[in-house]
């Protein structure tokens, strides 16, 4: 069987994931006020992307994804002043947060079980993508912070209210998907069982 994927596939099977992951962030479950929100696997379709066709293509998928999430969310930048918020909400928030979700197919090689490794990235890019909004949360959003509550309690709280969530879901997901679906196959299928003949 030839396993070689055409460009044109995955080309066409990257825009649409990216579109999903886009679609299914913008109808979250829950939003928070200053931005985040916890989704349904809006961070697995990039992750898929990756373990499919390496963190390269991972990487791009994700930075793909970080434009439209930019663009999205605009309105943000309402509640910042200066350029160095500016940037820092552009990085942090956007550009650097969501491109991480392309280091989700870092545990291919390593880890051969499908299902452990795509579970192993899902913590890895959720970890990565709460340090970045942490970050942005301590430097931009401290302002917001109640009373008396330092800054970077407030942005651990915040930022970690969503993402330990996100990162849950985004778990099941990936273990869901390694178990049932073979990623390394052209036509996306179901997994074969080995038969214990085999």
């Amino acid at each position: 069987m030839n396993t070689k994927i055409s460009t044109t596939r995955r080309l066409v099977e990257s825009a649409l994931m990216i579109a999903l992951a886009v679609a299914l962030d913008e109808f979250a479950v829950i939003k928070f006020p200053f931005g985040g929100s916890v989704t349904l696997f809006s961070q697995l379709p990039i992750i898929l992307l990756s373990y499919r066709y390496g963190v390269k293509w991972g990487l791009f998928s994700g930075f793909t994804m970080s434009i439209f999430e930019f663009v999205f969310g605009l309105k943000n930048l309402s509640y910042v002043t200066g350029i160095k918020g500016v940037i820092i909400l552009i990085l942090a928030d956007y550009l650097i947060a969501f491109t991480c979700l392309g280091l989700g197919g870092v545990f291919k090689k390593p880890v051969k079980n499908q299902a452990l490794s795509l579970a192993l990235g899902s913590v890895v890019v959720s970890v990565l993508r709460f340090i970045c909004h942490f970050v942005s949360g301590v430097t931009i959003w401290g302002g917001y912070a109640p009373e008396g509550t330092p800054v970077w309690k407030y942005s651990l709280l915040y930022n970690g209210g969503y993402m330990l969530p996100e990162l849950i879901i985004t778990v099941i997901g990936a273990l869901a998907v390694g178990m049932l679906f073979d990623l390394n196959k052209p036509e996306l299928g179901r997994e074969r069982k080995k038969s214990r003949a085999e």
